[in-house]
């Protein structure tokens, strides 16, 4: 075990300095490539007879559930690649406040689009459908994750003025 190692094991807080160079390629390419799956799985979700497979006259269950599964791997891509755009930098209380955001809009989401599931909705549990109400709160919890997004942006670094 390398001395580093150890001394992290010992003291979380002595941890090796951060990369503060250079641009996170990997994290930002592999962070496009969920983002690019998860738009995938929310359209197959959202629109089946794009994809070949019967729709049906409503949404049911399981669209909601694929619909959800898809937003949620977009949401936690977008993270990524926002995140490694800070590089190891400290980030701001408003970039990890907007973390807080982007988690909550995504819970917003999930139990506005299964409200039926939970027994909040006005179908039965044996009829779950995304309703207009349901369809308006997952739209208001995507607002919500987009403003946390927005928050996670990096701001721009003050270069500093040589007198």
């Amino acid at each position: 075990m390398s001395k580093e190692v150890r001394d992290v094991l010992f003291d979380p807080a002595n941890k090796p300095e951060p990369n503060h160079h250079g641009f996170p390629l990997y994290k930002v390419r592999l962070g496009l490539t969920f983002v690019f799956v998860g738009f995938l799985i929310f359209l197959f979700g959202l629109r089946p007879d794009l994809f070949g497979l019967d729709r049906g006259r409503s949404i049911g269950l399981i669209q909601i559930i694929t619909i959800l599964l898809g937003l949620g791997i977009m949401t936690w891509s977008g993270t990524i690649i926002l995140r490694g755009l800070w590089n190891g930098n400290e980030k701001t209380i408003v970039g990890d406040f907007g973390s807080r955001v982007i988690a909550t809009g995504f819970v917003i989401c999930s139990f506005a689009a299964l409200a039926d599931a939970f027994g909040l909705g006005t179908n039965p549990l044996s009829n779950v459908l995304l309703g207009t109400l349901q369809s308006y709160g997952l739209m208001v919890g995507i607002f919500v994750v987009c403003i946390g997004l927005l928050m996670l942006i990096k701001p721009k670094q003050k270069k500093p003025e040589d007198d």
